[in-house]
């Protein structure tokens, strides 16, 4: 096949080298014929032949070898050239995606940064305006601390000056009882020389002057005379033991110690504590459920549970503890928490003692120690979210209270409400260690807080407040050896 003509070489970007190699190619050729054509002139000129023919043909060869190995190398190095030239394109080319790759990135990059800027600014301009508000409330609270340490330098000068004027008091209380004990001393020493006085009046024989200074004048006019004659004359009339039958000090302290006994508390001192003489004949209370033993079969389930969110609660029953520590007597439990609400006893806590749970883990310590007698004892344990209050009322009278107990919180509604076990799970996983040994009768549950009338009023039978949303007759279920009585009085229960 015959190449077809090729195109004219065109100087351009790429195609220096080609142009070069076919341009020294042209030139050879050229050369080559010229020789060709010398030689044959030459050899048509026998005229000018010094040689024979076989010589110059011989040169002729030679030098076609030597002509044809220039050649060879001539193109050998076009060769090479022209590889290089191809191994420069390629690489050329590849110079160019490359650079075309890294104007991408950057390009990218710079989006990327630019972004990066962007949120940066926007992030700086919130910090600023967190800064802003971060400088604010730290002015208030310098302001606020100025404001409380004045305070507290006022409390303290005020503690101070209170501290102070307690101090002037005391040593005013000390220099009035020193002055005391000196005028009681000055009195003693009266008494002891009138003491005298009477005994010698009575050695001597009886005369009508002594008589008239006791008898003839009155205490008006011994008041004119002197205070000094009137206290003698009240003096005379008081009747003395002798000297020889007077009291000891001693004996004057037992005297004072045996009054003081038989003398009713004032305003100024506190009663002494009450012990409970038993319920005085309760009746129609209700039913009376008896938890024999520590089985955890031994549970009552109370349904429906609460209804609505709890802000208050009171919960009171008769209680007769059978053992040597209380048990749990309510529990309640949700799916977020098994210890929503929970007068929570075991074993090991100290005897008479129960943990008022609400929102576990946050407690109170309530101690209910009379109730560990066996007698039947009436219970009240009463609690508001305002404020946090609590209350614990006993046999009528309030034996706790506190304050800050889940202040603000409310008791959800839909749980599981048990008595005589404490709840781990939503109605079971009980522990015989915290199961109630007992009797319970009257258990009632109000949502809001009683009032002390109210309470009393329960705990002598008189009547139910009104509103209680959970009683024993809400009982659903009564498992295990949980035995149900009726007993007319409550004192009449085995």
């Amino acid at each position: 096949m015959t190449p077809g003509p090729r195109a004219p070489c065109s100087v351009s970007r790429g195609q220096p080298m080609g142009c070069l190699k076919e341009k020294t190619l042209s030139f050879l050729l050229i050369f080559v014929s010229i020789s060709a054509r010398g030689t044959l002139l030459q050899e048509a000129n026998p005229a000018r032949q010094r040689k024979p023919f076989f010589e110059r043909l011989r040169r002729l060869e030679e030098q076609f070898q030597r002509f044809q190995q220039v050649t060879l190398t001539h193109l050998q190095d076009i060769a090479n050239n022209y590889n290089v030239h191809y191994n420069v394109d390629a690489r050329f080319q590849s110079l160019v995606e490359e650079s075309q790759a890294v104007a991408l990135a950057v390009n990218q990059s710079q989006a990327a940064i630019q972004a990066d800027v962007a949120h940066l600014k926007a992030w700086f301009r919130k910090s600023q305006r967190r800064s802003r508000k971060v400088d604010a409330k730290l002015q208030a609270l310098n302001l606020t601390l100025s404001t409380k340490s004045r305070q507290w330098e006022e409390e303290e000068k005020e503690q101070k000056a209170q501290r102070e004027a307690t101090a002037s008091l005391a040593l005013s209380i000390r220099a009035l009882q020193d002055a005391l004990a000196s005028l009681t001393q000055q009195v003693h020493s009266q008494d002891a020389r009138l003491a005298a006085l009477e005994g010698q009046m009575q050695r001597a024989s009886p005369g009508t002057e002594a008589q008239g200074l006791t008898t003839a004048l009155t205490p008006t006019q011994l008041a004119q005379r002197g205070p000094g004659s009137l206290r003698l004359w009240r003096n005379s009339q008081i009747p003395r033991p002798s000297l020889q039958h007077r009291s000891s000090p001693q004996d004057f302290t037992v005297h004072v110690q045996k009054t003081q006994k038989f003398q009713a508390p004032s305003s100024h001192q506190a009663a002494l504590p009450r012990t409970h003489q038993g319920p005085e004949r309760i009746c129609s209370s209700g039913p009376v459920l008896t938890f024999p033993n520590a089985s955890t079969k031994n549970v009552i389930f109370l349904s429906p549970g609460f209804l609505v969110p709890l802000r208050a609660l009171s919960f009171c029953s008769w209680v007769r503890v059978a053992s040597s520590h209380l048990g749990t007597l309510l529990s309640y439990a949700t799916k977020d928490n098994d210890n929503k609400l929970v007068l929570h006893g075991r074993d090991s806590l100290v005897p008479g003692s129960i943990h008022f749970v609400i929102g576990d883990p946050v407690f109170r310590e309530l101690s209910l120690q009379p109730l560990l007698d066996g007698q039947w004892h009436h219970i009240c344990i009463i609690w508001t979210s305002t404020e946090g209050k609590y209350w614990l009322h006993i046999d009528r009278r309030i034996v706790a209270t506190g304050s800050h107990f889940r202040e603000g919180y409310e008791i959800p509604p839909g749980g599981s409400l048990v008595l005589g076990q404490e709840q781990d799970t939503v109605g079971g996983e009980f522990d015989s260690s915290e199961a109630f040994v007992g009797s319970i009768s009257g258990l009632a549950i109000w949502d809001r807080a009683l009032v002390p009338r109210e309470v009393a009023n329960l705990a002598t039978g008189k009547e139910l407040p009104a509103g209680a949303i959970l009683t024993l007759a809400n009982a659903t279920s009564v498992g295990g050896f949980v035995q149900r009585a009726k007993c007319t009085c409550l004192e009449q229960c085995p």
